[in-house]
């Protein structure tokens, strides 16, 4: 029997006398069907995972979005949906089941649950959706596995016919692992889509001995303009947001033409800034 602090199969449970009737129904609510979790404990995407797992009997491959937080993967939502590739076509709320084709290739073991490879997960990931929303997916799976473009269409030459193989291509000519979080994804994306040149993101910036006393978001080394997403963390760590108010003066002295960026800019503002950045630049 499992241990009752993580999901567990409820029938094992009542069939091995670990709980009675009345505790499994008071102490503990239904994750999904036959599948339990206690009351006093949150149903983590890692904990929703191991609780489609045994849904699906250990009989199902776990895919998408999971397999992704499941490889290191950051910024998933607890509540996404648990993809599985599992013959079962009506998977409770919560789950969603897929008929994929998987060679063996495209498969591994993490804690004794199969689950896509990092590459097969990009695969799928790069397939659906918006083109935007795809490219944030893979460029946090991407920072997570060191996972190679290359080694993606690899696998899409094995599926020929499969679906979505063009947005595929599109999502994966927008990847970078620089990202540190989706709204710099998505912040790099509305430059590029604005027509500006692909920015570098990371940019290490060198002291007078050559190394590096700042790294940037992402910019244009040559042309000296840097874009900068500030978080919540610059405005709730007192010490944070005087340090950054440093670094800004000192990336300034320098000649970098700096856009600090806010989850309240809206994209227009934000183009319109980063074109007067540039002019000032020049």
């Amino acid at each position: 029997m499992r241990d009752l602090g993580e999901p567990f199969v409820g029938s094992e449970a009542l069939a091995c006398q670990v709980l009675s009737r009345h505790q499994l129904r008071t102490r503990y609510r239904a994750v999904f069907p036959n599948v339990y979790l206690s009351n006093d404990i949150q149903p983590s995407l890692d904990r929703r995972i191991a609780a489609a797992w045994l849904w699906a009997s250990g009989r199902g491959t776990i895919a998408g979005a999971a397999a992704a937080a499941l490889h290191g993967a950051k910024w998933i939502p607890d509540n996404v949906p648990v993809e599985l590739v599992h013959a079962n076509t009506r998977p409770p709320r919560g789950v969603l089941t897929r008929r994929y084709q998987l060679i063996d290739c495209e498969t591994q073991s993490i804690d004794g649950r199969a689950v896509t490879t990092p590459e097969r997960t990009a695969f799928d990931i790069g397939r659906r959706g918006a083109i935007r929303s795809a490219v944030v997916r893979l460029d946090a799976l991407v920072r997570a596995t060191d996972l190679k473009v290359h080694d993606v269409l690899r696998v899409a030459q094995c599926h020929p016919g499969a679906p979505g193989l063009r947005r595929l291509e599109t999502a994966l000519d927008l990847v970078d692992a620089g990202a540190q979080s989706p709204r710099e994804s998505y912040l790099r994306l509305l430059l590029i889509d604005a027509g500006f040149p692909r920015p570098q993101t990371q940019i290490p910036v060198p002291g007078a001995d050559g190394i590096p006393v700042a790294y940037l978001d992402l910019g244009w080394e040559q042309d000296m303009v840097a874009v900068e997403y500030d978080g919540d963390q610059h405005r709730a760590d007192r010490k944070q947001y005087v340090k950054d108010i440093r670094r800004l003066e000192m990336l300034e002295r320098m000649g970098w033409v700096i856009v600090r960026v806010v989850a309240e800019d809206r994209p227009a503002d934000i183009v319109r800034r980063v074109r007067q950045a540039f002019d000032a630049g020049g």
